[in-house]
Formats: C-alpha cells, structure tokens, sequence
C-alpha cells in the first residue's frame, strides 16, 4: 500500500532532480563565454550585458559595419548595414525558435536549420524560414545604442 505522502514526496523529489539537471542546459550553437568576437562580422555578447528599455545596449563602435551583434540575454541582434544606419531584431529563428548564431556576409545566421536574414530589413534570404526577423525597437543617442 502507497501512501499519498511518500507519493507527494518522490514526485516533488523527481521534479527539483529534473529542474536542478536542467539548469545548465543552453541552445545549440551558444556559448559559454560571457563576450567573444565570432568571425565574418559578428560580436557576440553575453549574460554579462544586462540592459533593460532605456538603458545602453551597446556602443555604435560595437557594431561592424556590414555586420551585427547578438545579444542572447537581451535575444537581439543590432545590426548596422551601411555607415551610421542601426537596425535591431529579434534574435529568435522565425523557423524553430533557435537563437542565431553569426552575422556573416551580410546575414544573420541561424545554426539549427541554415536559415539566413538580411541585415538590413530581418527579410527571409535564405529558408527554411519563411517569415523575416521580427523588427525590435532601439533608440541611438550619441555613440550609444538604447533599447527602446
């Protein structure tokens, strides 16, 4: 005979087991440094950057001209496709859901399927996607991007 208590107990116990495995577990393609510079264009940042509306994202030197920056917390990427001219988007693939990965010749890349976007306008230019990037709002002051 089970009683409901031992039963409360190894199902509460299974759950915080589960949770506590699950804690590390990131995206495929992220990774584990919390700033580093990927070839082709890209910066890359990490948890390190915490900005909320408002607040400074980044620097405009920050961002490659011709290329982007992912920020994975924030899941933007900001892009600057000609001299002075700030683009941000959602960093989630329109696809599956995975983060992308790279900014390179002039797209951004998703790792999970291959699909690519353009930086200036989040289009589709390469599927299996079907729907642009989602456009996200930033503001520039000066040499600093905000979110909006």
């Amino acid at each position: 005979m089970t009683h409901d208590s031992t039963r409360r107990t190894a199902l509460a116990t299974g759950a915080a087991a589960l949770a506590a495995g699950c804690a590390g577990c990131s995206n495929y393609g992220e990774s584990t440094n919390s700033s580093e510079k990927k070839e082709s264009g890209t910066k890359e940042s990490g948890p390190s950057v915490a900005a909320t509306a408002g607040q400074a994202l980044a620097k405009t030197s920050q961002i490659p001209v011709g290329g982007g920056t992912i920020f994975k917390e924030q899941k933007i990427v900001v892009t600057q496709p000609s001299q002075n001219e700030f683009k941000a988007f959602s960093a989630v693939c329109t696809h599956r859901g995975c983060t992308v990965a790279q900014v390179a010749d002039r797209t951004i890349d998703c790792p999970c399927h291959g699909s690519k976007f353009d930086i200036s306008n989040g289009a589709v230019a390469h599927g299996p996607a079907t729907e642009p990037l989602p456009p996200e709002n930033i503001k520039v002051n000066g040499d600093s991007i905000h979110l909006a």
